[in-house]
């Protein structure tokens, strides 16, 4: 398969730099059989689709709350981008492209309910208990405990790639603060399978977000191009080459356009960092000073512009501010209601506070949660 703009070979990175699908990262905390016909990376994306917590992701806000329309993207159809965007850069790269789209698919799946808004409600609600909530650490504790489907083990049994992965995709962890962390080689970097992920999630968010944006009414092509120029240098192509075309096409158009721009710089820059390392195998990515799956600068500068202008223009507005402060709401009041009164919990979190304690118990069972029941439980709640 050809990489953007260029034969094969074009793109393709030291055969050393990819996981491989015997290394030690595909070793499992349960021992397990090989399979007949399947790796243990493409049994981890199995294991993420089959799971209840990835199914949840349908009911999850991305950016747009549940009242607004059925159009716009949930936490799972999100997550479905993420994956597409990030299997092709591993593709053109010659990384592991079963490991990368497990990571994909999984790198949202701690993610409560409301969204960033739920995420730093529950973190405020923990911390007076000494405690906090971060949804990459939530995830590892989903595929590890919460996900019970096999009668050999608890939890998904993912291989030791893919949870250090859900760790370290965006973000490093210190031994210190962290030590059950210690498995997950906190001292070194994650492969590149890992560290695209992030600037996939980038990739697909901003781009989603400006459709979404401009389906919703709150965003428009042409002060888009005023304020964020890979935009406008997307739509000027389009325009070119479709002059005729309608104007919501051509925005659609020129959307893609700036989604490839992204991506094919992501695959160009990666491996110029690569090769000026002189980077040919896994370790040598371990022991890399930096990440080295990157924007080139002018592109990271465009990034952040467009990005930028988004928390400007839509992440702020009113109608959604409003939502989010009612999330806030709903999440702080049940927090506070059920850490109160445990006998409202139900009986399987119960049994999980004497070795869980019951603020992390509640923040669990809120983490769990889509918007709808969520919000379902508050009404009943206020209303009885």
């Amino acid at each position: 398969m050809a990489g953007p703009g260029g034969s094969e070979k074009t793109y393709a990175l030291p055969p050393g730099c990819s996981v491989a699908d015997d290394s030690q990262l595909t070793q499992r905390e349960h021992p397990e059989a090989a399979h007949a016909y399947r790796t243990a990376f493409q049994r981890d994306r199995a294991r993420v689709i089959h799971a209840r917590a990835f199914r949840r992701l349908a009911g999850k806000t991305q950016v747009f709350t549940h009242r607004h329309s059925d159009h716009f993207r949930s936490r799972l159809t999100h997550t479905m981008e993420v994956a597409q965007i990030a299997r092709a850069i591993a593709n053109a790269l010659h990384l592991n492209e079963d490991m990368t789209e497990a990571l994909a698919l999984v790198h949202d799946i701690g993610h409560p309910p409301f969204g960033h808004a739920g995420e730093k409600a529950l973190d405020e609600a923990l911390r007076p208990f000494g405690l906090g909530f971060d949804h990459n650490l939530h995830a590892l504790r989903i595929v590890e405990y919460f996900e019970v489907r096999y009668a050999a083990f608890r939890g998904l049994n993912l291989t030791l790639g893919v949870r250090e992965g859900i760790v370290k995709h965006s973000r490093s962890y210190s031994v210190a603060d962290h030590p059950e962390l210690t498995p997950y080689f906190l001292d070194q970097q994650p492969p590149l399978e890992a560290q695209l992920i992030d600037l996939a999630d980038e990739i697909a968010y901003i781009t989603a977000d400006m459709d979404d944006g401009i389906e919703a009414g709150m965003l428009h092509a042409k002060a888009l191009r005023q304020h964020v120029r890979i935009f406008d240098q997307s739509l000027r192509a389009v325009e070119r080459e479709h002059p005729t075309a309608a104007e919501n096409l051509q925005g659609n158009e020129a959307l893609k356009k700036m989604l490839n721009t992204l991506v094919g710089d992501l695959i160009r820059e990666t491996r110029r960092r690569v090769n000026a390392g002189g980077v040919a195998t896994l370790t040598d990515v371990r022991r890399s000073g930096q990440r080295l799956v990157a924007f080139s600068p002018e592109i990271e500068d465009l990034r952040r512009e467009a990005k930028q202008h988004l928390y400007a223009t839509l992440y702020s507005r009113e109608e959604l501010q409003r939502d989010l402060q009612e999330a806030t709401t709903v999440v702080r009041e049940l927090f506070a209601r059920w850490v109160n009164d445990p006998s409202l919990l139900p009986a399987a979190s119960q049994s999980q506070v004497p070795s869980q304690g019951l603020p992390r118990v509640v923040a669990d069972y809120i983490a769990g949660m889509t918007d709808q029941y969520i919000l379902l439980q508050y009404s009943d709640w206020r209303k009885g």
